[in-house]
């Protein structure tokens, strides 16, 4: 799990081939006026998702792990908190791994929750548990899934 802000990017495009699309397309877009649903970069290999999520209390956010790609989160109307823990730690399945929508769901919460300002990123990896979400209002957030 990595968190950080956009100005620091830079720092983090070694460690995935994508990473670099991933941040340019970030840097160089008005992410505001981006529109909601999918918008392809390169394909199924790395897209964004816009989206608008109903803020929900610590006690609702569900917990939530990937196989297949990475996530980097990027809240743009508002902050938004966000549980942490490693996968291998999460152990009461509520939705067992979803092969097309590569996601599990789990009821296990976590005491790590990290505040994520707007125009800042959280990279989730496959060994990352996240528990999206967190938050009084509604956020219009990006989701960049970077293929594994």
């Amino acid at each position: 799990m990595i968190l950080d802000t956009l100005k620091n990017s830079e720092l983090y495009e070694s460690i995935h081939p994508q990473f670099k699309q991933a941040f340019d397309f970030l840097h160089k877009t008005d992410l505001v006026a981006l529109p909601l649903g999918k918008h392809e970069l390169d394909g199924s290999d790395l897209y964004v998702n816009v989206v608008e999520i109903n803020g929900n209390s610590v006690e609702e956010a569900r917990m939530e792990s990937h196989k297949r790609y990475i996530d980097i989160q990027v809240p743009i109307s508002a902050p938004e908190t966000m549980g942490w823990m490693p996968v291998d730690k999460l152990k009461v399945v509520t939705e067992p791994y979803n092969t097309e929508k590569d996601v599990a769901f789990f009821a296990d919460k976590t005491p790590n929750l990290i505040h994520v300002d707007t125009f800042s990123f959280a990279i989730f990896f496959p060994s990352d548990g996240h528990q999206p979400g967190i938050a009084e209002c509604v956020v219009k957030k990006l989701i960049i899934k970077v293929l594994v």
